[in-house]
């Protein structure tokens, strides 16, 4: 899976300010400027607000992190390991499904 919208979705715990973006100027304050909430693409920021935020998802729904792979989760449903790894903006889930 990959997460075209991934960065935009964490939240930023920096006070972060950007120059009016083009377009959205407002041309009796040219000088005032834009406090960021969430995450830009290209914003330093922006791979740890992700990875905070699904990190605390993955772990309220029982995944276990692996303790060599930081993003490597894992969990056991109906007697079967689930894994899910994390890389930038991509999801690789598998899951042994073989019938017994």
């Amino acid at each position: 899976m990959n997460g075209k919208t991934t960065f935009l979705n964490g939240k930023i715990e920096e006070e972060v300010y950007i120059e009016q973006p083009k377009g959205f100027e407002t041309f009796d304050r040219e000088l005032h400027v834009c406090q960021l909430k969430r995450a830009l693409y290209g914003l330093k920021q922006a791979s740890y607000a992700w990875y905070t935020k699904i990190d605390s998802h993955f772990t309220r729904l029982g995944f276990t992190k692996c303790e060599v792979d930081e993003n490597l989760y894992h969990i056991m449903v109906e007697g079967k390991p689930l894994i899910i790894v994390l890389y930038v903006n991509d999801i690789i889930l598998t899951v042994d499904d073989q019938p017994i």
